[in-house]
């Protein structure tokens, strides 16, 4: 299962490190990426450390893909975007080594081209707040 007590997200998972939450349960957290592609751009994580999604028990499959099915609504009805982006890197480009699922909310004409992938960032961490409550009033 890797090495949980240097994992930047154990750390959320955990509540010893801040982020703004969309969702919370015993299967999974999901967060606003500090620096995302589009308001909204989530990251959804299992609460059980594991690097990759090949390293992911058959078991806890279904449960965390259908957060990010639930969340990937939510961008349409929520954001109002008109698609959404849903993606993981395994050990290339995975910034921490911890399986994460991008859920990125999507529109015609965004500027979203290919693999160059410009980040932005949120207006201050109010905003941040503001969008991840939307996004879990949203989830229900």
């Amino acid at each position: 299962m890797g090495s949980p007590e240097a994992c930047a997200f154990c750390e959320i998972v955990a509540g010893r490190a801040p982020a703004h939450e969309v969702l919370r349960d015993d299967t999974a957290v999901a967060l606003l990426d500090r620096r995302p592609l589009f308001e909204g751009h989530t990251l959804l994580l299992p609460v059980e450390h594991h690097e990759t999604l090949v390293d992911l028990p058959p078991e806890q499959i279904e449960p965390l893909f259908a957060r990010a099915q639930a969340l990937a609504g939510v961008m349409e009805d929520v954001l109002g975007a008109a698609g959404s982006f849903v993606a993981l890197n395994n050990r290339i480009s995975q910034s921490v080594p911890h399986l994460h699922v991008h859920v990125v909310p999507r529109n015609r004409k965004d500027g979203l081209r290919g693999f160059f992938w410009p980040r932005t960032s949120y207006e201050d961490d109010d905003h941040a707040a503001a969008i991840a409550a939307r996004l879990r009033a949203g989830l229900g």
